[in-house]
């Protein structure tokens, strides 16, 4: 027998439950997994409450899209894998469970000195911000204002945007300015008077990221960057049009063109391989047993420094 947690109604985080259910078996194409770790992203808490809109429940529904784990049973017809590799997957469904199976196109080996905490938290957070800045041709000459840029998003934003030669001005609390400049950005405090003070410090911003949902964000974004096609929000995808910006989502199901799946799913083994030669940082927070799946979502639904995993 294997466990996953499971919610039979929108709701609080109490909606969540513990289950026994039958170790899957991988069918072809496929992979069975150990999990060692799973990662907790805003979106789950956000389809868990019905936020996000999914649909009806009509079954026992599982949670979680990223983890890392260990091989321990193949398909037929995959190859390049063997029982035991250490493994980071994307794109699953139902994570938050001590076994998955999942196609093998999702699933990619981790490297030696990437934890399974760290391949679990990867998944959502820097395929959410590849493809936003991919999408925005964010490179050398760019100077990027990124709202909220000490959240998992928001931090991998930074890191990839400094690595692709942009200067990269970052709004953050007081309390996470110094992790926000650790990562390359330089941070401005948000509030009252936002766009000044970032006209002050970058008077040529050329292109703007929201991760926050905040009007401050959206107002400041629209104040400073000429270019509407180079603003884009991950928050207020509903207000896009009618201000003229983009949208991107991160870990929902909207319909994506080719070439955003094709970013998507290449940022994870872009990821891997900095992660790998010590180019890329994850801030880690608390690690949660399984059981304690409620606990996580309340954690990150009032906010926590770093990214939560649950360990089955």
């Amino acid at each position: 027998m294997s466990s996953a947690i499971v919610y039979t109604a929108f709701g609080d985080p109490g909606v969540l439950r513990l289950v026994d259910i039958d170790t899957p078996a991988p069918g072809p194409g496929q992979l069975g997994i150990r999990v060692e770790a799973a990662g907790v992203n805003p979106i789950d808490a956000k389809l868990r409450s019905g936020l996000r809109p999914s649909g009806p429940i009509a079954e026992p529904r599982r949670v979680g899209a990223d983890g890392a784990g260990v091989v321990t049973a193949i398909g037929d017809g995959v190859e390049g894998f063997r029982p035991g590799d250490a493994v980071v997957f994307f794109g699953g469904a139902g994570a938050y469970a001590s076994d998955v199976v999942l196609p093998a196109d999702r699933v990619l080996p981790r490297p030696p000195g990437v934890d399974a905490a760290t391949g679990a938290a990867i998944g959502i957070p820097v395929s959410t911000a590849y493809q936003a800045l991919r999408s925005l041709a964010v490179g050398p000459g760019d100077t990027l204002l990124l709202h909220a840029g000490s959240g998992a998003v928001g931090q991998a934003a930074v890191q990839f945007a400094v690595l692709w030669g942009a200067r990269v001005i970052a709004t953050a609390s007081p309390a996470r300015a110094a992790r926000v400049a650790q990562l390359g950005a330089e941070p401005v405090a948000y509030g009252a008077g936002l766009t000044e003070r970032v006209r002050e410090i970058a008077p040529d911003i050329t292109v703007a990221l929201d991760a926050a949902g905040t009007d401050e964000a959206l107002q400041t974004s629209l104040d400073l960057v000429a270019d509407r096609d180079r603003i884009a929000t991950l928050v207020r995808g509903k207000d896009a049009a009618g201000l003229g910006i983009r949208a991107f989502s991160g870990g929902s199901p909207v319909p994506l063109s080719a070439r955003a799946q094709a970013w998507r799913a290449e940022a994870i083994p872009v990821t891997l391989a900095l992660l790998a030669a010590g180019r890329f940082d994850v801030e880690l927070g608390p690690a949660l047993p399984l059981a304690e799946a409620a606990e996580a979502h309340r954690r990150v639904e009032a906010g926590v420094a770093g990214k939560i995993t649950l360990t089955p």
